[in-house]
């Protein structure tokens, strides 16, 4: 008897893996035809109103498409895709792996590997969403769109789902490194903050302002991990410029009693503020950058976060010395030198102003190449430690940098926070 074809047998494994429940997953790759059909295909097994189906989502250059096939067709399905629309599948299964290849001329093998599936995955249509963005955040989530009426995550903002979600972990491993969170009666906030206190609990309200908020998709973000997750007191102040987007976030917020979260028009530099604990700025562009971080040190905030974008005040100024002359005569490599240097004098500045600093990744480099984030903790006295304050003239004076959006830092006298 002949040995069956590769497609057939590997058709007849996901058939029994369907059968006995050992189906992990399943990803089709290497289309045949290109313009557009999907890049890939990846097949999950899902309950859906209790009957089994296959969840695929078709995978295109900008786009998910997520379709959803009874069981019973999947090994058909997956029979008239291989050859004619994709030379390439890989089969998981908590028992084997397989591997289907064939080339342009149809020739096709069947290679099998140690199974890279423990178990099953979980087989319920409406899976949980990983993190803190938990069922506690769907009302502002579907608020501002990320969610539809059924409490699906739409396909197009997964990246803003997964930057929120990765946001609030950094903030909350850096509210507890300010002390914030675990110790109720410590002095969460700074003396400067307004003492006012919520009576069930006895604990400082933490203030936060996020300068340039956008949408707010960050905003929420950081008042419910405060508010909903952490049961802390906290008065969360998002500042924009865009009077519409203002009024209708405050609106939204109102639809959802988010108690201690409020919506002001302003700039970044000059928006009314009161002490606050943490000030945040994301994304803010060329100088506005530097104005958060002042008005942070202004208002002796105890967390200063940003997310710098467009780095536009230092490259006009930019010398090139040697050694690195031969280098930045290329201007994308010139751009990259002057965004390093711009964000490594933010952070000595902060350092100046008495803060420990962290330069970290923020969004993953595959969605956004401007994914630095700078986040300064306040730990001493600013404007003492004249050895920072020199690192940051000799950094500029071997780069020829005449002037600093945060010069003025640097004729502040010695005092007290």
């Amino acid at each position: 008897m002949n040995k069956p074809e590769p497609a057939e047998q590997i058709c007849a494994k996901f058939a029994a893996s369907l059968t006995t429940g050992t189906f992990a997953r399943l990803v089709l790759s290497a289309p045949v035809a290109k313009g557009d059909a999907p890049e890939k295909i990846l097949g999950r097994f899902i309950m859906l109103k209790g009957v089994p189906h296959l969840s695929l989502t078709l995978r295109y250059a900008a786009r998910d498409v997520i379709q959803n096939l009874p069981v019973a067709s999947g090994p058909a399905w997956l029979r008239e895709k291989l050859g004619q629309h994709f030379r390439s599948a890989l089969l998981c299964t908590t028992a084997r792996d397989w591997q289907f290849i064939s080339n342009e001329a149809g020739e096709a093998r069947l290679i099998d590997h140690q199974p890279s599936a423990k178990k099953a995955p979980a087989r319920e249509h409406d899976q949980k969403h990983a993190g803190i963005l938990d069922a506690s955040a769907r009302d502002w989530l579907e608020g501002l769109g990320l969610l539809d009426r059924d409490g699906k995550l739409r396909v197009s903002m997964a990246d803003k789902h997964r930057q929120i979600n990765h946001y609030l972990e950094i903030l909350s491993h850096l509210a507890k490194e300010c002390g914030w969170i675990g110790a109720p009666d410590s002095g969460t906030a700074s003396s400067e903050t307004e003492t006012e206190t919520n009576a069930s609990c006895q604990r400082p309200v933490l203030q936060l302002a996020d300068m340039g908020c956008g949408k707010g998709y960050l905003t929420f973000g950081a008042w419910h991990l405060f508010r909903r997750v952490w049961q802390q007191p906290v008065r969360v102040i998002g500042v924009e410029t865009r009077a519409d987007l203002v009024a209708t976030t405050n609106r939204l917020g109102k639809q959802i009693q988010a108690d201690g979260l409020e919506f002001v028009a302003g700039a970044i530099g000059s928006a009314k503020l009161p002490p606050v604990d943490a000030l945040i700025a994301l994304h803010a562009c060329n100088t506005a950058t530097d104005d958060a971080i002042r008005r942070g040190i202004e208002l002796k905030a105890k967390l200063i976060i940003v997310a710098p974008c467009c780095h536009k005040e230092l490259r006009p100024q930019l010398g090139k010395p040697e050694p690195f002359a031969s280098v930045l005569r290329h201007g994308l490599m010139e751009e990259r030198m002057a965004e390093w240097v711009t964000d490594g004098l933010r952070a000595l500045f902060l350092e100046w102003a008495g803060y420990r600093t962290k330069v970290m990744e923020f969004v993953a480099g595959e969605h956004t190449p401007k994914n630095l984030m700078i986040a300064a903790i306040r730990e001493r006295e600013p404007f003492t430690d004249e050895a920072a304050r020199t690192r940051i003239a000799e950094l500029k004076k071997f780069f020829g940098i005449e002037r600093h959006a945060l010069d003025v830092l640097l004729s502040s006298a010695a005092k007290s926070a």
